[in-house]
């Protein structure tokens, strides 16, 4: 497997939900209960709520934004459903806690964030912090029950193992391996569908989920021939991008064709086109082409090709 970039004028940018800010997560205290009982209770410690998926965010004086954070003896009760995210390297203590609401803000200045807004917004420490307790929240509200025998669990670990009191069984957060590849032809020209539910315009790269007994190189191959037809031979690695929408790992590839007849499924990706780079820019500025969001790994992908950043948006 090749790891050659796609351009030699790669666009090198931040990869959206990626961001190391500096967090030990810690995992050799999550089973220490006294150690986390003392941690909750430092005053200097820190948490935050975590809802469906969003947190609150506000702005800073200085114009920065940020999740709203609180002390823990000011933070809402809700003891079974306490995440300890880690450490910074303050010493500091992050905790995330799952409710079935946020709290409202008697000072109006916070506001709800999903991910896809707030990643792009937040510090790099924020975000990792959020991430993280997005991607738990997501498994453990799906994850109540017991696959072996059926019988309601109990969290543990703070928050990262939920355990069977009946028969014993431990389970641990589900991520599922999806891959998402920019497919290049002979002519550097980049292959680019758009899903049936997009919004009007939207073109983007091809994904899809990594099936049982399968490698991620053979995911690539087949879901580029199953949804446009095209045959990809070489396939090289770029990176990766956990997307907790709710339990998947991006794994980004670049892939070589070795044909360039494109027949899409009609179920999953209504159309796909062949793009140079002239072709992008001038469908992009008329409006007939929307970039991929920017919060995507896909639009690292195209822009690393492209050699410039896209404009684009967040849905």
């Amino acid at each position: 497997m090749s790891t050659t970039p796609a351009s030699q004028d790669s666009v090198v940018q931040p990869i959206p939900l990626t961001a190391t800010g500096g967090i030990d997560r810690d995992s050799g205290h999550r089973l220490d209960e006294a150690w986390l009982g003392a941690a909750w209770s430092h005053p200097s410690t820190r948490v935050f709520v975590v809802s469906g998926g969003q947190a609150l965010i506000e702005e800073s004086p200085d114009g920065r934004t940020e999740l709203v954070m609180m002390p823990s003896f000011d933070a809402p009760l809700t003891e079974a459903h306490r995440y300890y995210l880690g450490t910074d390297e303050e010493g500091v203590r992050y905790f995330a806690l799952q409710k079935d609401a946020l709290p409202g803000r008697m000072d109006d200045a916070a506001r709800p964030a999903g991910l896809r807004e707030a990643a792009t917004l937040l510090s790099d420490r924020d975000s990792e912090l959020m991430v993280h307790a997005v991607a738990l929240e997501n498994w453990q509200r799906l994850h109540r029950f017991c696959s072996r025998c059926g019988e309601r669990t109990v969290i543990a670990a703070a928050g990262h193992v939920r355990r069977c009191q009946a028969c014993g069984a431990e389970h641990y957060p589900r991520t599922d391996p999806a891959v998402i590849m920019l497919v290049l032809d002979d002519d550097d020209r980049a292959l680019l569908g758009r899903q049936l539910h997009w919004p009007k315009g939207r073109f983007s790269t091809l994904a899809g989920f990594v099936e049982p007994g399968e490698s991620i190189e053979q995911a690539v191959v087949r879901e580029v021939a199953e949804e446009a037809g095209v045959t990809v031979g070489e396939v090289a690695y770029q990176a990766s991008q956990p997307w907790p929408f709710p339990s998947s790992l991006m794994l980004g590839f670049v892939a070589r064709a070795t044909t360039t007849e494109v027949t899409v499924d009609g179920e999953e990706i209504e159309e796909a086109r062949w793009f140079s780079r002239d072709d992008l820019r001038e469908a992009m500025e008329s409006g007939e082409v929307l970039a991929p969001s920017g919060v995507s790994i896909a639009s690292r992908l195209v822009e690393q090709w492209y050699g410039k950043p896209l404009v684009s948006s967040l849905w």
